[in-house]
């Protein structure tokens, strides 16, 4: 049996906001390779036996490089069946989800992608604000706050 990678977002970091899957994929996993933000009380719901690994970023901090993750993904296919990678909010924003993928592709390793509640739309929902309004407000827009190297924009950066 080939191995398989589940990218599963897990949201805002509250267990109860993850979806059915994301949870089936935790409970079924030989290894989690996790977000520091994916930490904490949702790693509860991860199979007691698997490796869990931590992969998170935080800026300014030590942290593994991006090519480092997608290595161990990488390893991990070579011994584990079942691997998730655990990425924070929705693993689709603002993650480095197509790195990660285009290495598995590279090496032919199947995956899925299980998306999970953006942080932007669990504040708005926590602070009872909607996130559009009709007649005033009628887009959302994402917008990242730094670049690969982890600069501002130049026409954000300050004089």
């Amino acid at each position: 049996m080939k191995s398989f990678v589940s990218f599963v977002g897990s949201g805002p970091g509250d267990p109860e906001l993850l979806t059915l899957k994301a949870i089936s994929r935790l409970k079924n996993a030989d290894v989690v390779l996790y977000d520091d933000l994916s930490s904490g009380e949702i790693l509860n719901c991860a199979n007691e036996k698997a490796d869990l690994i931590s992969v998170g970023k935080r800026a300014g901090l030590s942290s593994p490089k991006q090519s480092e993750v997608s290595r161990l993904l990488i390893d991990y296919s070579k011994t584990k069946l079942k691997i998730v990678r655990l990425k924070s909010g929705d693993c689709g924003l603002f993650g480095r989800l197509e790195e990660e993928i285009n290495e598995l592709r590279k090496k032919n390793i199947p995956y899925e992608i299980i998306p999970g509640v953006s942080s932007a739309m669990a504040a708005s929902a926590s602070a009872g604000i909607p996130l559009t309004r009709r007649m005033l407000s009628r887009r959302v827009q994402f917008i990242t706050g730094h670049d690969i190297k982890g600069k501002l924009p130049e026409d954000l950066q300050r004089e």
